[in-house]
């Protein structure tokens, strides 16, 4: 079966940056898996599956712009220590928890003062041109119940 709307792919990959550096890895782990057309991951990746079968593998490198953006400088904020959900002591570069009204967000510390921390909101992978070495592990329809919500349902295990 080839990859089109309403398929649930499932799927290995390797995320390197710039440096070759691995970034985000699903090997010797379960494979990453969602349901193909609804947007649940990054546009051009999603893209790059189409029409790919089961076994198939493939390396594809996006710029910044086609990945997670560009990285923002005005994305940056000063923010009382309190509303960071991180125990211990922090120090830039680190990413921590930001309650906000939408609910908790990733963010990078940039600077730390006494009672306040500088962040930024940026994603932590904006700015990076990324290569994804991709294996399709499994392709097949979803079900009614996974078109509904949206995702694959997970995995029963007994």
């Amino acid at each position: 079966m080839k990859i089109a709307k309403d398929s649930v792919v499932a799927f290995h990959h390797k995320m390197t940056d710039e440096k070759g550096e691995v970034v985000e890895s699903s090997l010797g782990e379960e494979p990453s898996s969602f349901l193909f057309g609804h947007k649940n991951m990054i546009e051009t990746l999603e893209h790059s599956m189409s029409g790919k079968e089961m076994g198939d593998k493939y390396s594809i490198t996006l710029q910044p712009d086609m990945a997670y953006g560009r990285l923002n400088l005005k994305n940056r904020l000063r923010v009382s220590k309190k509303s960071i959900g991180q125990e211990g002591k922090l120090e830039p570069g680190m990413v921590v928890p930001l309650k906000t009204v939408e609910g908790t967000r990733p963010v990078t510390v940039a600077k730390v003062g006494k009672f306040n921390v500088d962040i930024d909101f940026n994603h932590p992978l904006a700015g990076k041109t990324l290569t994804f070495d991709i294996e399709i592990m499994e392709v097949r329809e979803a079900t009614f119940e996974e078109l509904k919500q949206g995702k694959p349902l997970p995995k029963i295990t007994h």
